[in-house]
């Protein structure tokens, strides 16, 4: 008895970066779930690094995903796979952190009459931006931790 999926391509599993992607811009979707499961961990630690919340490092995983699949024509080859699709993840955490600053930045409305009284939106501080030193310091301390998940993976 044959079903309708015996037509469905098989990925090899030595298969190169390269034409991993180049079976994926043919519209090969095992091939696309080979790439998925090879480099989901990393790229989800990787947003989960940049936006501290697993729920939002899985859409951005899902948005950079989508990214992929629709300009892995775009991948030339120049760099590795790896390094094309952390970037991808990277610039869709960083969309994602500055559409939520805008969305939490609050500026007070005042009529021209209202000049002399504050709004208490005005005396609320800011205490979800850090220091540049210990922005600095969270992000080695991050690499650090990754680089030894990265380890215990291997062992």
């Amino acid at each position: 008895m044959t079903s309708s999926n015996s037509t469905a391509s098989v990925v090899p599993t030595g298969l190169t970066d390269l034409a991993l992607a180049e079976r994926i811009g043919k519209g090969d979707q095992p091939a696309f779930e080979a790439l998925m499961r090879k480099y989901n961990g990393k790229l989800f630690r990787i947003a989960r690094a940049i936006l501290k919340d697993d729920s939002d490092a899985e859409d951005v995983l899902q948005d950079a995903y989508l990214e992929v699949y629709r300009h892995i024509g775009d991948f030339r080859g120049g760099s590795e796979l790896a390094t094309w699709l952390t970037r991808i993840v990277i610039n869709q955490a960083l969309m994602r952190v500055r559409k939520e600053r805008r969305r939490s930045s609050i500026l007070p409305f005042r009529s021209p009459l209202s000049y002399e009284t504050e709004s208490p939106e005005a005396e609320v501080p800011d205490q979800q931006s850090e220091s540049p030193s210990a922005s600095v310091i969270r992000a080695e301390r991050g690499r650090m931790v990754e680089r030894g998940n990265d380890e215990l993976a291997v062992a």
